[in-house]
């Protein structure tokens, strides 16, 4: 293991198939990418990729190192990501991670806690990916939908996120408000761009309004609100996000049948640390109070 660098510089050459994009992410000069591939196939004796216009390619004996690689660099989050829990003060980094959609909770809640401990560093985590709590990469992770099930996990059920349908002010100035679902056929709706989403909102419009009153479709929660606000149709939103905003209008108050189950999940080795206890503590005692 004395050539970790080497051996991780190439893994990331194999994962993205650049030099450039290699550099970015290990925080080096590309030519020192260069200088690690070139130094680490010649005292392997074999090629590891092959070089072309459009970047790298992995041979065969590049493919096989980029998958131990993987794993030993899985394993070294793995241990990064519980050293740095472990530690008795409620300090240090703090990994959370949720879908974009909690940003307004999660935010709040975060600063709140650091104003109570101003040694944590907050990191928060998005993306429609799951953030891999096994090996480290988060600390405390909200989902939403159906009870997680990965091993090793402690999974506590958290709340339900609160959905409303809401339209622009400009838009219900142009176009004024439906009176029930039965006026849906004449306004203009914002949707997934997938119309056989099984998210709760979605599958209340596939039923309730005619698809080709979707107008505007898109595949990411955040566009969708944004195109509410830019006056493209109504929309469902959470209410935690919408409320306060004065350039909205709560066409429909939330249903039950709109919202999906919240959970808190932790890993089982961290889940008992001061600082994941704290946290979570204050998460559950700040959502209750914007509940």
């Amino acid at each position: 293991m004395e050539n970790w660098d080497e051996i991780r510089t190439a893994y990331h050459v194999a994962r993205l198939g650049t030099v450039s994009g290699a550099a970015e992410v290990l925080g080096v000069h590309h030519a020192t990418v260069i200088r690690h591939i070139d130094a680490l196939e010649a005292r392997l004796g074999v090629k590891l990729f092959q070089r072309h216009a459009r970047g790298y390619t992995p041979t065969e004996a590049g493919q096989d190192l980029a998958r131990v690689a993987q794993t030993t660099d899985d394993q070294f989050h793995q241990l990064t990501g519980r050293i740095k829990g472990r530690g008795e003060a409620v300090s240090g980094e703090l990994l959370v991670t949720s879908l974009t959609n909690f940003a307004p909770l999660i935010v709040g809640a975060l600063v709140s806690f650091r104003a109570l401990y101003p040694d944590v560093t907050a990191r928060f985590l998005t993306g429609e990916r799951l953030f891999r709590l096994e090996y480290g990469e988060a600390h405390v992770a909200l989902r939403a939908g159906a009870a997680p099930q990965e091993p090793d996990n402690v999974v506590q059920p958290f709340s339900r996120q609160a959905v409303a349908l809401y339209a622009a002010a400009s838009y219900v100035e142009a176009r004024g408000l439906p009176k029930g679902p039965e006026e849906f056929g004449t306004h203009d709706f914002v949707g997934f761009d997938d119309l056989d989403s099984r998210a709760p909102s979605a599958r209340w419009m596939k039923v309730n309004v005619p698809a080709a009153r979707v107008v505007f479709r898109t595949s990411d929660d955040r566009v969708q609100h944004q195109a509410v606000r830019a006056g493209a149709g109504m929309g469902f939103m959470p209410v935690t996000e919408a409320e306060g905003d004065a350039g909205l209008v709560q066409v429909m108050p939330p249903q039950e049948d709109w919202s999906a189950p919240l959970w808190l999940v932790t890993h089982v080795d961290l889940h008992r640390t001061p600082k994941v206890q704290a946290f979570v503590k204050h998460l559950k005692a700040y959502a209750g109070e914007k509940a």
